[in-house]
C-alpha cells in the first residue's frame, strides 16, 4: 500500500502495488488478496467491480463500514507518516 493520491480530475485514490504480472487476472487477483489482507477480511469479501483492464479498479468490499473505515484510515495515516519520514531522510 503506497497512500492515497489524487488525481487530476479531482479523485482520491488509493495506491497499492503487486507484483504479479498483468496477465490472465494475475495482478487484479493479488490487489483482491492484498486489500484482504490489508483490511482483515477473507478474499472472498473483495471484489472487483470495474476496472479489470485499467490502472484504475473500484473494488467492493463486504463488512462492517465503519471498521473498514476506520482500518483504511490508519493504513493510510502509517503510510502518509512513512513517506513523510523517508522524505525527511533523503533531505539530509
Amino acid at each position: 500500500m503506497d497512500g492515497i493520491e489524487t488525481l487530476a480530475d479531482g479523485r482520491s485514490v488509493l495506491k497499492a502495488r503487486v507484483r504479479a504480472a498483468p496477465t490472465g487476472g494475475d495482478a487484479n487477483a493479488a490487489l483482491l488478496r492484498l486489500m484482504a489482507k490489508m483490511l482483515g477480511v477473507p478474499v472472498r469479501d473483495v471484489t472487483l467491480v470495474a476496472g479489470a483492464t485499467s490502472r484504475i479498479k473500484r473494488l467492493a468490499i463486504a463488512g462492517d463500514g465503519y471498521k473498514l473505515a476506520a482500518t483504511l484510515e490508519t493504513m493510510c495515516s502509517e503510510q502518509h507518516e512513512k513517506g513523510e519520514h523517508e522524505r525527511a531522510y533523503h533531505r539530509r
